[in-house]
């Protein structure tokens, strides 16, 4: 049974080419990978160089002191996908005694006790020594170029200062210096700089250049890269930041806090490759992080789905929309349940008996319960069920961020947001593959550090402070993420990388893409742009940790009939437009001919493929 096919799409086709394909949400990312592409580099160098430009052109979204995933496969085994662990974990002295004895209830949304150990830069950075071919310095020329000559400013970014401009020049005076100079927010389109940062990534080329690489009788490629990590984890770096946090600051408790970075944290975390877990999905594999992250919340949904003929799984209709947001509600309630960094029986979570009896709770009507499922001798963990009604601060304190994470960063003048990020997905004329989700370290996280022209980030959000959790405060332990990127592979080879931001909506916007694609035959872009939904009906993984029993957010163009369908089943039905939900990009290859091809998000006209 064919899937209906909305009458509208974007004009834009879906671009095809045979040497490099890249995507991205921002067009100077994917222009500089594009770049590296050109220029002989090949997925790993030309992600890496757009990942560092994500850093400059999108700090609202993410930054270096912040953390990423990836997924890829490479040319010579395009059948084994590794995930690259790119998540800091909890410092020494996070304890949820200490946060408690600071008068809180939740680790804050802003401010450095919100800090995990930053990662994404090693992350980036190991890529590129194992899988990369380009010397340091080539990678990151173009970031350092935009952070050193300028780069035209983002809409976006302006509007995130505004919404935190008082509390820059209340609390955080050197935010203020760095995003508001001269006491204004830089215009869209006007020429931004940020020479601090445009040092520092020069300090790190220049770290693996140094004589004592030489002199160790070591100065190879991967040496060199080597000796910058070491800058980055044990040196001037690292040295900045533990100073930074030592200075009480406003945090989104309405009180100010210090940090608990310390230079052991740094110094002891170096970013790592993992196998992915897995799920088969109609003739497909489908490739997440670990249980440490939400992604196996998608294979998981995908194995529930499985069981359901395709009438089930079509996003565009009544039945298929109501049919996937209650698989969602189930997976999301096991993510709340069992994930973390920590003993996860994820085996038994993806088993078809296990997904069997998820299916069977599956009925006619939408589910306003809180449904984790039983594994044998395990207790799930039950969290707080707080609504929008019930914020859970001490009097005083900052009110809770609004909106619902629809592709930027939604934040309150205290700072605390909701969360959003970026994505990046590469592939190159060989058959390596990569996709990646760098976030965190967010402008509005925590005051900037103006030696090093960035702040820190706030995943620690992401834990809570009861005991007995799967993802409890822990020092050394990981902060459940949110960020998942994908990849899909088919008869034993990689054939799609996609990803979106979008915090706990991640994996709800790349379903229906999957769906679509896999089992109603969409191109990628067709796929992207088709009409897309959410569920609400979980606890939020950002600061304040809100839920909305039988929530529903849906685009206008799902349809009058499909919507007013949802409302009858019982979802609680919030609607936001035409063109809101959604930043997927993709890349795609067919292993038989090599013709690749790349699709992006028109939503918010930020996302942008390119290749040839």
């Amino acid at each position: 049974m064919a899937f209906t096919r909305p009458e509208v799409f974007t004009t834009r086709p879906t671009l095809q080419g045979t040497f490099g394909m890249s995507a991205s949400t921002h067009w100077l990312a994917t222009a500089a990978a594009q770049a590296v592409l050109e220029r002989g580099g090949n997925a790993f160098d030309a992600a890496t160089a757009g990942a560092f430009v994500l850093h400059v052109v999108e700090p609202h979204l993410n930054g270096p002191g912040g953390d990423m995933t990836g997924v890829f496969a490479t040319a010579e085994e395009p059948g084994k996908p590794v995930v690259l662990m790119g998540q800091g974990p909890a410092p020494a002295g996070a304890t949820p005694v200490h946060y408690l004895a600071e008068g809180l209830e939740l680790v804050p949304g802003s401010g450095a006790l919100a800090a995990a150990v930053p990662a994404a830069v090693d992350a980036w950075l190991l890529l590129l020594r194992d899988h990369g071919t380009w010397e340091l310095g080539e990678v990151l020329e173009l970031a350092i170029n935009y952070a050193g000559d300028g780069h035209p400013m983002l809409g976006r970014v302006g509007t995130t200062i505004a919404a935190v401009a008082e509390l820059f020049q209340t609390h955080w005076p050197a935010s203020a210096d760095l995003w508001m100079p001269g006491g204004r927010i830089p215009a869209e389109g006007e020429l931004v700089r940020n020479p601090a940062y445009a040092r520092t990534l020069q300090r790190l080329v220049d770290a693996g250049a140094a004589g004592s690489v030489e002199q160790a009788g070591n100065d190879t490629r991967e040496a060199r890269i080597d000796a910058a990590r070491r800058e980055w984890r044990e040196g001037f770096v690292a040295k900045a930041m533990v100073e930074s946090v030592q200075t009480p600051h406003r945090h989104s408790s309405g009180k100010d806090h210090r940090g608990v970075l310390a230079l052991e944290d740094l110094a002891g975390f170096q970013a790592g490759y993992e196998p992915a877990a897995t799920v088969e999905f109609r003739g497909h594999t489908i490739a997440k992080t670990g249980p440490w992250g939400q992604g196996p919340a998608l294979l998981q949904t995908l194995a529930i789905l499985e069981g359901f003929d395709d009438r089930y799984l079509d996003p565009s209709t009544e039945l298929g929309a109501h049919t996937i947001l209650e698989a969602q509600k189930l997976a999301l309630a096991d993510r709340e349940a069992y994930y973390g960094d920590t003993d996860v029986p994820l085996e038994y979570l993806l088993s078809a008996e296990y997904c069997a009896g998820r299916r069977a709770l599956i009925g006619e009507r939408a589910s306003h319960e809180f449904r984790p499922g039983t594994v044998p001798g395990r207790e799930p963990y039950l969290p707080p069920l707080r609504t929008h009604n019930t914020p859970p601060v001490p009097s005083g304190a900052g009110a809770a961020a609004g909106g619902l994470g629809v592709g930027e960063p939604t934040v309150a003048p205290g700072g605390e947001t909701r969360g959003d990020t970026c994505h990046i997905d590469v592939v190159d004329r060989w058959g390596n593959m990569v996709s990646a989700t760098p976030s965190g370290g967010w402008l509005q996280s925590s005051p900037a550090i103006p030696e090093l022209g960035f702040c820190l980030g706030t995943r620690l959000q992401m834990t809570w402070l009861e005991p007995g959790t799967p993802s409890t405060l822990t020092p050394g332990k990981r902060p459940r993420t949110t960020l998942t990127p994908t990849l899909v592979l088919r008869d034993g080879k990689a054939v799609t990388a996609l990803g979106s931001p979008g915090g706990d909506q991640q994996d709800q916007w790349q379903l229906p893409y999957l769906l679509r694609t896999i089992v109603g035959g969409y191109t990628p872009q067709q796929a992207v742009d088709a009409p897309t939904f959410h569920t609400t009906s979980m606890p939020g993984s950002f600061w304040p940790r809100t839920w909305e029993p039988g929530g529903a957010v849906v685009e206008d163009r799902l349809g009058e009939d499909v919507i007013a369908g949802l409302e009858r089943r019982g979802h609680v039905v919030t609607r936001v437009g035409g063109w809101t939900l959604g930043r997927l990009s993709a890349v795609v290859r067919d292993p038989a001919t090599g013709v690749l091809q790349a699709a992006a998000n028109p939503r918010g006209a930020q996302g942008y493929a390119a290749g040839r």
